[in-house]
């Protein structure tokens, strides 16, 4: 198995830095419930047939507990992409008081 680049949320700067992408892997109900603001949304299930919205540069990804975000990045990883995977995903995100934002009207929640 490729070695899955991680981090945790306490190893991401805040705010985050200029020039560090987030793509965020989940299914459209749960980023429309809360994402951090500025993200990239594909689908998981989308990626390879989306692979040139894929941020160029270094990139955080995202889902909601890790699993998913660390299968995208072992793929995004081979395709030359430079990634990193979030360990505990939103909702460590969510629980460490990070900011988000949500398309749905209500106060940004992790789904």
């Amino acid at each position: 198995m490729t070695n899955i680049p991680t981090v945790t949320v306490d190893g991401v700067p805040h705010p985050l830095p200029e020039g560090l992408a987030v793509l965020d892997v989940r299914e459209p109900v749960e980023w429309e419930h809360g994402h951090i603001e500025g993200a990239v949304h594909i689908p998981l299930m989308d990626l390879p047939q989306r692979l040139a919205d894929v941020p160029i540069g270094q990139t955080l990804v995202v889902c909601k507990v890790g699993g998913r975000s660390a299968q995208a990045v072992g793929y995004l990883v081979q395709q030359g992409h430079d990634v990193v995977n979030l360990d505990g995903g939103m909702l460590d995100w969510e629980a460490s008081g990070r900011p988000m934002v949500s398309d749905s009207g209500l106060p940004p929640q992790v789904v």
